[in-house]
């Protein structure tokens, strides 16, 4: 199987590729759109700003590719924000608009941004993507942006309102977590991804 992570010149790069070949995989780091078009499934990790990733995307020629790709892609963090429509950092940007939702700051002023450590997640819809994970189990986070529930959204998580923690919308998945860093539950959530 030909794994690509999309290379978003983001830090969590190579946490994820290393949990990926801890469960067997080979997986390349690329912005080459001839290797990420025949990938059998794709990565779309983030951590920083969407302006950032969004610029370095559209430097290599990758967004249209993205929106077209057919394959299975799973976006991490921030690589789950782009998905949306905008983000409320850098004055809306405009992001990917594979999911009609606006990525907005947490405004809960009892709590402090960025949102870090661990949270239960509650499942909304029966997903492959949880295949062997109990429901209210605890996972990552790390971030100060989110989507709110949607139509896409399969699972949700509370830090001071409620927001989306994984989405599902035709080949494109995200979650708002990192599971590279979630122990056990992590891992097997990518393992179900890679299994999908």
């Amino acid at each position: 199987m030909k794994i690509v992570i999309i290379d978003t010149k983001c830090s969590n790069l190579f946490s994820v590729k290393t949990i990926l070949k801890r469960l067997g995989c080979n997986p390349k780091i690329t912005n080459n759109p001839d290797i990420i078009l025949k990938a059998n499934k794709l990565f779309l990790p983030g951590v920083g700003t969407a302006f950032t990733a969004m610029q370095q995307l559209e430097k290599t020629n990758l967004v249209q590719l993205i929106k077209n790709c057919t394959q299975p892609i799973l976006g991490i963090c921030l690589g789950m924000q782009l998905f949306g429509s905008i983000s409320e950092e850098n004055d809306n940007i405009k992001t990917l608009g594979i999911i009609n939702t606006p990525v907005i700051r947490i405004k809960y002023k009892k709590l402090s941004v960025p949102h870090m450590g661990w949270n239960n997640i509650i499942f909304l819809k029966k997903h492959p993507l949880f295949h062997g994970i109990k429901n209210n189990h605890f996972f990552y986070f790390a971030h100060s942006y989110i989507m709110k529930l949607t139509q896409s959204t399969i699972a949700y998580t509370k830090y001071g309102e409620l927001f989306s923690a994984a989405i599902a919308y035709k080949n494109f998945l995200g979650v708002q977590f990192h599971p590279e860093k979630s122990s056990a539950p992590g891992k097997q959530l990518l393992k179900n991804f890679l299994e999908m």
